[in-house]
């Protein structure tokens, strides 16, 4: 239904997850790959996140991400699969306010 839509169009306004999807899709990963493709980005942002403020340290990050692994594929098997409806924002605060930080005079990343 995204892709149908996304292919038709001129102008893409999604997020993050449902782009990365459609990208996954189009290049024929099946879901299950794809599911555990975008876990692990996401876990590597936390992850590189937590090194840029000097919470841990580069081979601590990677030791960390490492010994995530197993957590993140038993959240892989208790949350794949799951039909659009079920989305949800658990914290609607923190999403508005993340879309401000261009607008913060002093930031924590220029990036």
């Amino acid at each position: 239904m995204i892709r149908d839509a996304s292919l038709g169009s001129k102008e893409l306004r999604f997020h993050h997850a449902p782009i990365f999807g459609l990208v996954c899709g189009l290049l024929g990963m099946d879901p299950e790959t794809s599911q555990r493709a975008y876990l692990f980005v996401t876990l590597r942002d936390v992850v590189s996140a937590a090194t840029r403020l000097n919470l841990v340290g580069p081979m601590g990050a990677s030791v960390m991400q490492h010994r995530m692994a197993v957590v993140a594929e038993t959240v892989l098997e208790k949350w794949k699969d799951r039909d659009a409806g079920e989305a949800c924002q658990t914290s609607p605060l923190l999403y508005v306010v993340q879309g401000c930080h261009g607008y913060l005079f002093s930031r924590l990343f220029c990036s």
